[in-house]
Protein backbone atom coordinates (compact mmCIF):
# COMPACT_ATOMS: atom_id res chain seq x y z
CA UNK A 1 0.00 0.00 0.00
CA UNK A 2 1.33 3.39 -0.80
CA UNK A 3 2.78 6.03 1.77
CA UNK A 4 0.35 8.90 2.02
CA UNK A 5 0.54 11.92 4.27
CA UNK A 6 -2.23 14.07 5.53
CA UNK A 7 -2.21 17.51 4.42
CA UNK A 8 -5.16 20.49 5.26
CA UNK A 9 -6.20 22.70 2.54
CA UNK A 10 -4.84 26.23 4.04
CA UNK A 11 -6.16 28.45 0.84
CA UNK A 12 -8.32 28.96 -1.72
CA UNK A 13 -7.48 31.29 -5.12
CA UNK A 14 -9.59 31.26 -8.41
CA UNK A 15 -6.25 31.42 -10.55
CA UNK A 16 -8.83 31.57 -13.77
CA UNK A 17 -12.36 30.72 -14.70
CA UNK A 18 -11.64 26.76 -14.21
CA UNK A 19 -8.34 27.03 -12.54
CA UNK A 20 -7.65 26.94 -8.77
CA UNK A 21 -4.63 27.19 -6.51
CA UNK A 22 -4.36 25.27 -3.75
CA UNK A 23 -1.91 25.53 -0.86
CA UNK A 24 -1.75 22.37 1.37
CA UNK A 25 0.17 21.97 4.68
CA UNK A 26 1.22 18.88 6.80
CA UNK A 27 1.68 19.18 10.28
CA UNK A 28 5.09 17.67 10.59
CA UNK A 29 6.30 16.60 7.47
CA UNK A 30 8.89 18.11 5.50
CA UNK A 31 8.51 18.21 1.87
CA UNK A 32 11.59 16.63 -0.20
CA UNK A 33 11.36 16.32 -4.07
CA UNK A 34 13.40 17.69 -7.02
CA UNK A 35 10.86 20.60 -8.50
CA UNK A 36 8.66 19.75 -11.33
CA UNK A 37 7.71 16.50 -9.75
CA UNK A 38 3.56 15.76 -9.06
CA UNK A 39 2.14 13.92 -6.21
CA UNK A 40 -1.15 11.95 -6.19
CA UNK A 41 -4.38 12.98 -4.28
CA UNK A 42 -6.33 9.67 -2.74
CA UNK A 43 -9.94 9.89 -2.14
CA UNK A 44 -12.82 7.87 -1.60
CA UNK A 45 -15.93 8.17 -4.06
CA UNK A 46 -18.98 5.97 -4.23
CA UNK A 47 -16.80 3.22 -2.31
CA UNK A 48 -13.88 3.51 -4.92
CA UNK A 49 -10.65 4.87 -4.50
CA UNK A 50 -10.00 7.85 -6.59
CA UNK A 51 -5.75 8.21 -6.94
CA UNK A 52 -5.05 11.32 -9.28
CA UNK A 53 -1.61 13.39 -10.05
CA UNK A 54 -1.25 16.88 -9.67
CA UNK A 55 2.14 18.92 -10.19
CA UNK A 56 3.49 21.27 -6.80
CA UNK A 57 4.07 24.73 -8.18
CA UNK A 58 6.06 25.39 -4.87
CA UNK A 59 9.92 24.15 -4.66
CA UNK A 60 10.85 21.78 -2.29
CA UNK A 61 12.26 22.11 1.53
CA UNK A 62 8.85 22.97 3.63
CA UNK A 63 6.04 21.37 4.96
CA UNK A 64 3.55 23.28 2.10
CA UNK A 65 3.08 22.49 -1.41
CA UNK A 66 0.75 24.18 -3.87
CA UNK A 67 -1.26 22.26 -6.46
CA UNK A 68 -2.94 24.55 -9.19
CA UNK A 69 -5.77 22.49 -11.09
CA UNK A 70 -8.40 22.80 -12.91
CA UNK A 71 -11.58 21.82 -13.48
CA UNK A 72 -12.83 19.25 -15.90
CA UNK A 73 -16.48 19.23 -16.81
CA UNK A 74 -16.27 15.68 -16.32
CA UNK A 75 -13.35 15.28 -14.14
CA UNK A 76 -14.18 13.37 -11.00
CA UNK A 77 -10.80 14.38 -9.38
CA UNK A 78 -10.53 17.91 -10.33
CA UNK A 79 -14.63 18.39 -9.34
CA UNK A 80 -13.61 16.67 -5.98
CA UNK A 81 -10.65 19.36 -5.36
CA UNK A 82 -12.59 22.08 -6.52
CA UNK A 83 -15.24 21.46 -3.49
CA UNK A 84 -12.12 21.71 -1.07
CA UNK A 85 -12.37 24.66 1.07
CA UNK A 86 -10.00 25.37 3.44
CA UNK A 87 -9.73 23.59 6.93
CA UNK A 88 -10.61 20.05 4.87
CA UNK A 89 -7.83 17.60 4.83
CA UNK A 90 -6.43 15.81 1.83
CA UNK A 91 -4.83 12.55 1.84
CA UNK A 92 -1.60 12.86 -0.93
CA UNK A 93 1.52 10.59 -1.60
CA UNK A 94 5.35 11.00 -1.94
CA UNK A 95 6.21 13.45 -4.91
CA UNK A 96 8.24 11.77 -7.78
CA UNK A 97 7.85 11.75 -11.82
CA UNK A 98 10.20 12.34 -14.60
CA UNK A 99 9.94 16.37 -14.94
CA UNK A 100 13.00 17.71 -13.16
CA UNK A 101 16.01 19.64 -13.86
CA UNK A 102 18.94 17.39 -15.16
CA UNK A 103 22.08 20.13 -15.75
CA UNK A 104 21.88 23.14 -14.14
CA UNK A 105 24.08 24.82 -16.01
CA UNK A 106 22.92 23.84 -18.93
CA UNK A 107 20.38 26.40 -21.24
CA UNK A 108 17.20 25.18 -21.13
CA UNK A 109 13.35 25.61 -22.76
CA UNK A 110 10.37 24.79 -20.49
CA UNK A 111 7.28 24.65 -23.63
CA UNK A 112 3.84 23.91 -21.94
CA UNK A 113 0.40 24.19 -22.50
CA UNK A 114 -2.65 24.36 -20.22
CA UNK A 115 -2.18 22.83 -16.46
CA UNK A 116 1.25 21.41 -18.13
CA UNK A 117 2.68 24.69 -16.87
CA UNK A 118 2.45 23.60 -13.49
CA UNK A 119 5.83 21.36 -13.35
CA UNK A 120 7.68 24.31 -15.46
CA UNK A 121 6.64 26.98 -12.74
CA UNK A 122 8.10 24.76 -9.92
CA UNK A 123 11.39 23.89 -12.34
CA UNK A 124 11.67 27.14 -13.41
CA UNK A 125 11.99 29.26 -10.06
CA UNK A 126 14.44 26.44 -8.95
CA UNK A 127 16.36 27.59 -12.55
CA UNK A 128 16.22 31.33 -11.50
CA UNK A 129 17.48 30.19 -8.09
CA UNK A 130 20.40 28.18 -9.09
CA UNK A 131 20.94 27.86 -12.81
CA UNK A 132 23.47 29.60 -14.63
CA UNK A 133 22.42 29.46 -18.54
CA UNK A 134 19.42 31.01 -20.27
CA UNK A 135 15.95 29.56 -20.35
CA UNK A 136 13.22 30.60 -22.26
CA UNK A 137 9.56 29.64 -20.95
CA UNK A 138 6.85 29.49 -23.69
CA UNK A 139 3.71 28.23 -22.84
CA UNK A 140 0.74 28.27 -24.77
CA UNK A 141 -3.22 28.54 -23.90
CA UNK A 142 -6.36 29.56 -25.69
CA UNK A 143 -6.77 32.78 -24.84
CA UNK A 144 -5.60 35.67 -22.53
CA UNK A 145 -7.80 34.97 -19.60
CA UNK A 146 -7.03 31.49 -18.89
CA UNK A 147 -3.16 32.48 -18.38
CA UNK A 148 -2.28 31.74 -15.50
CA UNK A 149 0.95 32.67 -12.83
CA UNK A 150 1.72 35.24 -16.02
CA UNK A 151 1.91 37.80 -12.98
CA UNK A 152 4.88 35.25 -11.96
CA UNK A 153 6.13 34.91 -14.91
CA UNK A 154 6.56 38.42 -16.20
CA UNK A 155 8.27 39.54 -12.94
CA UNK A 156 10.45 36.64 -13.32
CA UNK A 157 11.78 38.06 -16.76
CA UNK A 158 11.93 41.42 -15.58
CA UNK A 159 14.08 40.77 -12.76
CA UNK A 160 16.47 38.11 -14.42
CA UNK A 161 18.10 38.88 -17.85
CA UNK A 162 18.56 35.23 -18.53
CA UNK A 163 14.86 34.54 -18.32
CA UNK A 164 12.48 35.35 -21.36
CA UNK A 165 8.90 34.43 -21.46
CA UNK A 166 6.82 33.74 -24.67
CA UNK A 167 3.24 33.50 -24.66
CA UNK A 168 0.97 31.84 -27.58
CA UNK A 169 -2.66 31.81 -28.08
CA UNK A 170 -4.91 29.17 -30.09
CA UNK A 171 -8.10 31.14 -30.30
CA UNK A 172 -7.68 35.07 -29.68
CA UNK A 173 -6.20 37.76 -31.73
CA UNK A 174 -3.77 39.65 -29.96
CA UNK A 175 -0.56 41.47 -30.73
CA UNK A 176 1.52 38.38 -29.42
CA UNK A 177 2.04 34.95 -31.32
CA UNK A 178 -0.59 33.20 -32.27
CA UNK A 179 -1.41 29.56 -33.26
CA UNK A 180 0.34 26.41 -31.16
CA UNK A 181 3.41 27.15 -29.14
CA UNK A 182 4.99 24.47 -30.91
CA UNK A 183 5.02 26.28 -34.10
CA UNK A 184 7.11 29.34 -32.72
CA UNK A 185 9.90 27.50 -30.67
CA UNK A 186 12.49 27.97 -34.30
CA UNK A 187 11.10 31.88 -33.98
CA UNK A 188 13.13 32.78 -30.84
CA UNK A 189 15.58 29.64 -30.77
CA UNK A 190 18.79 28.96 -32.62
CA UNK A 191 20.11 26.35 -30.41
CA UNK A 192 18.75 23.25 -30.16
CA UNK A 193 21.03 20.98 -30.08
CA UNK A 194 22.43 22.54 -27.14
CA UNK A 195 20.10 23.22 -24.95
CA UNK A 196 17.94 20.69 -22.52
CA UNK A 197 14.24 20.79 -23.09
CA UNK A 198 10.96 20.44 -20.55
CA UNK A 199 8.12 19.53 -22.07
CA UNK A 200 4.57 19.18 -20.69
CA UNK A 201 1.01 19.22 -21.81
CA UNK A 202 -1.67 17.44 -24.08
CA UNK A 203 -0.33 14.16 -25.21
CA UNK A 204 -0.72 15.18 -28.84
CA UNK A 205 0.98 18.65 -27.99
CA UNK A 206 4.13 16.88 -26.25
CA UNK A 207 4.24 14.57 -29.62
CA UNK A 208 4.30 17.54 -32.10
CA UNK A 209 6.64 19.24 -29.69
CA UNK A 210 9.26 16.53 -29.70
CA UNK A 211 8.92 16.08 -33.09
CA UNK A 212 9.59 20.04 -33.80
CA UNK A 213 12.54 19.66 -31.51
CA UNK A 214 14.20 16.98 -33.26
CA UNK A 215 13.96 17.98 -36.38
CA UNK A 216 15.81 21.23 -35.46
CA UNK A 217 18.16 19.34 -34.18
CA UNK A 218 17.94 19.11 -30.20
CA UNK A 219 18.96 15.39 -28.97
CA UNK A 220 16.57 13.00 -27.93
CA UNK A 221 18.73 12.68 -24.52
CA UNK A 222 18.20 16.49 -24.04
CA UNK A 223 14.58 16.26 -24.61
CA UNK A 224 12.28 15.76 -21.47
CA UNK A 225 8.67 15.29 -21.61
CA UNK A 226 5.13 14.34 -19.76
CA UNK A 227 2.02 14.16 -21.36
CA UNK A 228 -1.28 15.11 -19.26
CA UNK A 229 -4.67 14.18 -20.49
CA UNK A 230 -7.31 15.68 -17.79
CA UNK A 231 -6.20 14.12 -14.82
CA UNK A 232 -4.13 11.61 -15.94
CA UNK A 233 -0.08 11.87 -16.58
CA UNK A 234 2.68 9.72 -18.34
CA UNK A 235 5.77 9.97 -18.76
CA UNK A 236 8.69 9.90 -21.23
CA UNK A 237 12.68 9.53 -20.36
Amino acid sequence: MTDTHEVTVMSVYQMTPNVKQFVLESDDYTFDFSPGQHTHIHFEQDGEEVVRPYTSTALPGHEKITLAIKRYPDGTASTWMHDRDPGDTVEIEELGGNLHIRNLDSDVAFVSTGTGITPMMAMAKQYVNEGSGHAHFFFGEKDEEHIIYRETLDQMATENDDFDVTYVLSEQSWAGDEGHVQEHLSDYLDDFGSRDFYVCGVPQMVVETEDVLKDEGAGEDRIFSEGWEGDEVSGEE
